[in-house]
């Protein structure tokens, strides 16, 4: 296989990820509304319990931002690394034990996600049998979440193992550049006598 080859299916491996790079950024923009919301419905709240004429579908809307938040935001913590992973025992090894721990690790995080989505879709099933107040909407639509998070979890999860056992998990990160600073002369400039 010549050199071309090699870039070409190394491009092609790369663009077949790109859709989760754009997903995640989809997903963390997502967070950041759903923060902003959740942030914004509360203090709504909290303002029109101050003054007497509480909004009383804001706690409503507080509890849906807040829960898509997390679910999500656990997805796209998955994706980076930041969350479900142990990074303290995996980082300390190289070689075939590294492999061999972040290959379990991976296989763990699937589970979980399989436990998101087999029992988050159980409790989807049935919270359809009980409504929020005061809209009366089925509680369901806050259990959807769960569900969809377990999905993207799962999907990250093998994204990470593919490109691990490809590529392997050891990659160190970049030195942080040292910043330079020079001093600063503290003492007041003398002026010559005349």
């Amino acid at each position: 296989m010549s050199i071309a080859d090699k870039l070409v299916l190394q491009r092609q491996h790369h663009l077949k990820w790109r859709a989760f790079d754009r997903l995640e950024l989809v997903l963390m923009m997502l967070c950041g509304i759903l923060c902003f919301g959740f942030s914004l419905s509360v203090m709504f709240d909290i303002l029109t319990r101050t003054l007497g004429h509480p909004w009383l579908w804001l706690q409503e809307v507080t509890s849906t931002l807040f829960v898509y938040a997390i679910f999500i935001g656990a997805a796209v913590a998955t994706r980076r690394n930041d969350h479900l992973y142990l990074t303290a025992i995996s980082e300390s090894m190289h070689g075939t034990p590294r492999l061999i721990v972040e290959i379990l690790i991976r296989i763990v995080v699937l589970g979980v996600a399989f436990c998101l989505v087999w029992f988050g879709y159980i409790n989807y099933l049935r919270g359809f049998g009980s409504f929020r107040l005061p809209s009366g909407t089925p509680i369901a639509s806050l259990y959807a979440a769960i569900p969809f998070s377990g999905v993207l979890i799962g999907l990250f999860t093998i994204e990470q193992l593919v490109n691990g056992i490809r590529n392997g998990f050891d990659h160190p990160e970049p030195p942080d550049d040292e910043l330079s600073i020079s001093p600063v002369e503290t003492a007041f400039p003398t002026r010559p006598r005349p």
